[in-house]
């Protein structure tokens, strides 16, 4: 109460100090205007009130801020459940601008350190002059003296590796029993033979599978193996993932599965990352893999200008820290390989001319061979020397690019040691050269074969001892460049259908792990005594998640999802995500059908007839999805809308009816909702006259089941969409019985199109339909015109052409998409949403704008149907052009963790400036920012000030020379969503960090990707049953604040028995970083934390936890926080930091 009272007279009197000095400011101001007065004419009276406004408005900003200041000092002081508010700050209209911004200053906090090295400055500075560097072609000459090591002898690690690709040439399966099968089984007998032999590998996917053909006995060896350091698996994904494309959840989700696989059949944890072929690197998997608890990792595909960079620096081994963190929390250990390749010929050192004679399965006679044409020789008494002091010299040259005397030397290639006797010719061989190393100390080199973990070993201990310290890195490794000018920007689009596909099942899966675990834990509850019901199969259920999870894993693999594979093996990834999207709708059907029964007891499985089925149905997996048309009558049908969501939504739902007369209440109150008939367009102007489609405004909890009564109306009651259509030209001949039809003439058909709703209005084209102009209910205005472009490649005198992973554009850029007819477009308005379609010969665009209250309708929807499978060498873009003042700098996404800073550099060529996009990407000025938000990933750039562009689709006829053997011609008819955010910025503040500002997405924009990323899943009921009773289904009494995400609520595997669900749950919460110089008026209805502490029994109330474990990311028991910390008693507190993801297993109870 004291505590109170004096923290009430501090705000009081900095309230009256604040006051009074403004006021005497005020006076001063207006003594010396009067002075001034008298020596100015009067015409310049109103730029100098324009001045006092403006100054009067800056010292006002200011005294808010030290006001804000001041109370968050006292604040923090005080915990949040001391004070009995809660942790959370409520953003409610009471609040001032400068309140309701408050939880972003955590994220303000850690943008402070600005030490180390910064990859954007880095990329200033380089010339990218591409000189020959001699024997190492993309390097310089590398001298030694030679008595570098007589105090420390070079300590040398030779790493024996086979890259597995689940996926490429071949399909999957197709490699296990072709190769992979045949190395595993080779490895286990050739480490036997000498414990000096080594090996590593990466690929679960792979190793899971071998493990369940193989027997006992050999798992035991395996076991053996991996406790005696022979066998490593680093990284312990279940794939070598890509990290451009993939999105974070999934990510994280395939390091799960791998991590959870290796401790329950082997025991052990993994501990060093290998990620030797991605095409690019991200940080977000960096802070993935230190969540997961590696501490070292190892690089290869960079840039090759980076990479002489570095090693002229030895600046190759440095701690990879994330942007916005300046605490050394998320910093880990990268050794970034110096060559061209992880091949042999490029490992040993930087002449592949001579590394290639040490790759001993090229020995004459054998398939591969030397292209320098020198073949290797083996290892005999007579040549020993010379062999032994011309692979020394190599090893001497490349250690010299380092700054420790401990030297990694991969030793490995695609699909190597597939037969015995390349693990004979290798290791014999080697070990050999090492024996003389080891006879002749005068040549200082101790060499070994070794695993990753010996390698890092050696080089802590080594840096230890000398007292040397590795440098701080930030930053990403996009866009990739292996020679002269090929930048591998093609693959961020790469076969667009499935990249939209993969994140289809990506939110279809944490969908249903949400409800499953909340099911199993309510049939928990319900029973009292822990059972599951008898009749629910849960197992079976189980078991479909798991393969769903492993098929989101398998396509996050860096063939995958980037679209590099071959045409039969695209379609097995498709097959294998098509199905799991059915299987893991099963689960969801019959978990709501279970939740939303009142009398539980009336509950029965019965898969042939299942009690709720989707509103859609995907018939293939080169399919879109269709809306199945419901029967409507007198009896009403029930549909059951999911919101998978941690906030309270307001949402539209659609669905197709038979008629355009129905009527939609909410089943619980019986209240009506806003609703509107459209049509279901068959063609361009040709409406079906039996389908019909339905929207209504739903009301969603968090993670809520909500029950909807659709009737069929009386005649003419429903709200129906009116359609007006312009065309230049020849008017179209239009078909659309049941709505009201009108094609303007004269003066009104060339006026500008417009639509608005309460927060934004919109111009468009009347000729094209496309966006020109928006306008806020601030007042804020933006030209943001949307353009259609091609892009073609090289001519045919160039042998380089694009291809599945490669961007080369003709010299001519890009050119504007042209007709030969102009587009006909459709403008539908009603009172759920208005848009505007432009029917184009390619594509299909349309902008919707919602008539909704909150945060969906701030932004417009835009959505593109493209079809480009007629066109020759060409790739097909959306561009919008604003009047933001961005100069050359931009923001995209990384695997939508985090915002990466971009410049657009003239001196590199257009198609280095394009970079991936997960989710979204902005511009900004002083004034305003526009965000584009997108539900699928794909290329973007910002060629030039103002403008954004994405790559919407890629046919490209010919290989580009990288190993596929094919061009990319299986394109579908692909569909593209995105919502284009327009904002006020009310500071232009940014923070630096080593020359980089860091920015994150606003709250507005995070709230708007969730939303576009998750949206809700509509379900219904058989029209011919009869109906038992349903009631809602509301797990949470609030939503979780705006800036908590929750990633996962996932279901763990039995310790005892395989494949059967656990009482214990994942807990997955990320808490984002948001940016605090946009603020929406009027404010978000939800809230946020000042502090880093949140209570979660609070969270997530009512729902109770019987334990609450926090752990690593991959949820190893090793992992666990000791006995001591863990709280068994409430309130549960933990500490949320921005940008941090945390981890907890967790007993609902």
């Amino acid at each position: 109460m004291k505590r109170s009272r004096v923290l009430a007279v501090l705000v009081g009197g900095v309230f009256c100090v604040v006051v009074m000095s403004l006021y005497r400011m005020l006076d001063l101001m207006q003594g010396a205007e009067l002075q001034q007065h008298v020596e100015t004419p009067d015409g310049q009276d109103l730029s100098r009130l324009q001045q006092k406004i403006d100054r009067l408005e800056q010292l006002l900003s200011d005294n808010n801020r030290l006001v804000a200041t001041l109370r968050d000092s006292l604040l923090q002081r005080k915990a949040p459940w001391e004070r009995g508010g809660g942790a959370n700050v409520s953003s409610d209209s009471s609040h001032s601008p400068a309140d309701t911004l408050r939880g972003c200053r955590l994220a303000e906090e850690m943008k402070d350190g600005a030490d180390g090295v910064q990859l954007l400055d880095v990329y200033d500075v380089l010339p990218f002059d591409n000189r020959d560097g001699g024997a190492w072609k993309q390097g310089f000459e590398i001298r030694y003296q030679g008595n570098e090591w007589d105090e420390q002898p070079l300590e040398l690690l030779l790493v024996p590796h086979s890259h597995n690709d689940p996926g490429w040439l071949k399909t999957f399966d197709s490699y296990y029993q072709d190769q992979t099968k045949l190395i595993l089984n080779n490895m286990l007998l050739k480490l036997t033979e000498d414990s000096r032999r080594k090996m590593i590998w990466a690929e679960v996917s792979y190793f899971s599978k071998w493990w369940s053909d193989i027997d006992e006995q050999k798992r035991e060896m395996v076991k053996r193996l991996v406790k005696a350091g022979q066998l490593e698996l680093v990284t312990g994904g279940w794939v070598m993932a890509d990290e451009a494309n993939s999105h974070y959840f999934a990510l994280l989700d395939q390091l799960i599965e791998g991590h959870q696989w290796i401790q329950r059949h082997l025991g052990v944890k993994p501990r060093s990352g290998w990620a030797i072929d991605p095409f690019g690197h991200s940080p977000s998997m960096t802070y993935l893999l230190k969540g997961a608890g590696l501490q070292d990792m190892v690089i290869q595909r960079v840039h090759y200008a980076v990479k002489k960079h570095f090693a002229q620096q030895r600046t190759l081994e440095f701690l990879w820290r994330q942007s916005w963190d300046s605490s050394p929390r998320s910093d880990i250990t990268c050794h970034m390989m110096p060559f061209y390749s992880y091949d042999v010929p490029h490992t040993c050192g930087p002449n592949p001319s001579v590394c290639c004679q040490f790759d001993f399965q090229r020995l004459p006679g054998r398939r591969v061979f030397c292209p320098w044409r020198i073949p290797p020789q083996p290892i005999t008494e007579q040549n020993v020397r010379e062999r032994a002091l011309l692979l020394l010299d190599q090893y001497r040259q490349k250690s010299r690019l380092f700054r420790s005397p401990v030297l990694l030397v991969p030793l490995g290639d695609d699909f190597r040691f597939v037969d015995s006797s390349e693990w004979d010719a290798q290791f014999s061989n080697y070990q050999k050269l090492f024996d003389y190393f080891d006879q002749h100390p005068e040549l200082h080199i101790k060499a070994r074969f070794g695993t990753l973990s010996d390698y890092f070993e050696a080089l802590h201990r080594r840096l230890s001892t000398a007292g040397t310290s590795l440098p701080t890195l930030r930053g990403d490794f996009f866009t990739y460049a292996d020679r002269d000018d090929h930048y591998w920007s093609g693959y961020f689009t790469s076969r667009p259908f499935y990249k939209r596909l993969d994140r289809t099942l990506e939110s279809t899966l944490r969908a249903t792990e949400i409800l499953f675990s909340l099911t199993l834990a309510e049939m928990r509850r319900f029973h009292g005594d822990g059972r599951l019901v008898d009749d629910f199969p849960a197992r079976e259920h189980f078991q479909r998640l798991m393969t769903g999870r492993r098929n989101l894993a398998l396509f996050q693999h860096h063939d995958a999802v980037t679209g590099t594979a071959r045409d039969p093996v695209v379609v097995d990834y498709g097959t294998r995500l098509f199905h799991s999207i059915l299987n893991l709708r099963q689960v969801l059907q019959s978990s709501a059908h279970w939740l939303l029964l009142l009398d539980k007891s009336q509950y029965h499985h019965d898969q042939s007839k299942p009690f709720l089925q989707m509103d859609d149905v995907i018939s293939a997996q080169d399919a879109l999805p269709q809306k199945t048309p419901l029967t409507l009558s007198d009896e009403p049908r029930s549909l059951i809308v999911f919101n998978p969501t941690e906030q309270f939504c307001t949402s539209v739902i659609s669905v197709g009816v038979d008629s355009p007369d129905a009527h939609v209440v909410n089943a619980e109150t019986g209240r009506p909702m806003v609703a509107q008939i459209s049509a279901v367009w068959a063609g361009p102007s040709q409406a079906s006259t039996e389908a019909f489609q339905l929207d209504f405004v739903a009301e969603l909890p968090p993670l809520s089941l909500v029950v909807y009564h659709v009737t069929k109306a009386p005649v003419g009651s429903a709200h129906r969409a009116q359609y007006t259509f312009h065309r230049r030209g020849n008017a179209p001949t239009i078909q659309a019985k049941h709505f009201q039809v009108s094609s303007p003439e004269g003066p009104e058909a060339d006026a500008p199109l417009s639509l608005s709703n309460k927060h934004v209005q919109i111009w468009s084209s009347p000729e094209t339909g496309l966006l020109q102009k928006l306008r806020l209910q601030s007042g804020l205005v933006r030209q943001v015109q949307v353009q259609f472009l091609w892009y073609g490649t090289r001519t045919r005198s160039n042998p380089n052409k694009s291809g599945a992973y490669l961007f080369l554009p003709g010299e001519e850029g890009a050119q504007p998409y042209s007709s030969s007819e102009l587009p006909l477009v459709r403008v539908s308005r009603g009172p759920v949403f208005s848009d505007i379609t432009s029917c184009f010969r390619h594509f299909t665009h349309r902008v919707r704008l919602y008539h909704l209250e909150g945060h969906a309708g701030r932004s417009l929807e835009i959505s593109n149907m493209v079809d480009i499978r007629s066109e020759f060498n060409r790739e097909l873009a959306m561009r919008i052009i604003s009047d933001v003042a961005n100069g050359n700098r931009f923001y995209s996404d990384l695997n939508s963790f985090q915002m990466q800073q971009r410049r657009t550099l003239s001196k590199l060529p257009l198609q280095a400036n394009f970079y991936p996009m997960t989710s979204a990407s902005f511009l900004q000025d002083a004034a305003s920012r526009v965000s584009l938000l997108s539900a699928q990933s794909q290329a973007v750039a910002s060629l030039k000030p103002g403008e954004l562009e994405v790559v919407l689709d890629r046919r490209l006829q010919q290989d580009d020379n990288r190993g596929l053997g094919q061009g990319v011609t299986d394109n579908k008819l692909t569909a593209s969503l995105y919502h284009l955010l327009l904002e006020d910025r009310r500071s232009g503040a940014q923070q630096e960090v080593g020359g980089a500002s860091v920015e994150h997405l606003s709250l507005l924009a995070h709230l708007t990707s969730l939303s576009l990323s998750h949206p809700p899943i509509t379900m219904v009921t058989q029209s011919n049953t009869e109906m038992p009773k349903l009631r809602p289904f509301l797990p949470l009494s609030s939503s979780l604040p705006c800036d908590v995400h929750l990633l996962n609520l996932r279901t763990l595997e039995d310790a005892q028995e395989a494949e059967t669900p656990s009482q214990e749950v994942a807990l997955l919460l990320h808490r984002k970083g948001f940016d605090c110089s946009s603020a929406p008026e009027p404010p978000l209805q939800c809230t946020w934390s000042a502090h880093e502490e949140v209570n979660l029994d609070d969270l997530f109330a009512p729902l109770q936890f019987g334990s609450v474990r926090q752990t690593g990311l991959t949820l190893l028991r090793e992992d666990d926080e000791p006995e001591s910390a863990r709280q068994q008693q409430t309130p549960r507190i933990t500490v949320l930091r921005p940008m941090e993801i945390s981890a907890f297993r967790v007993e609902i109870s």
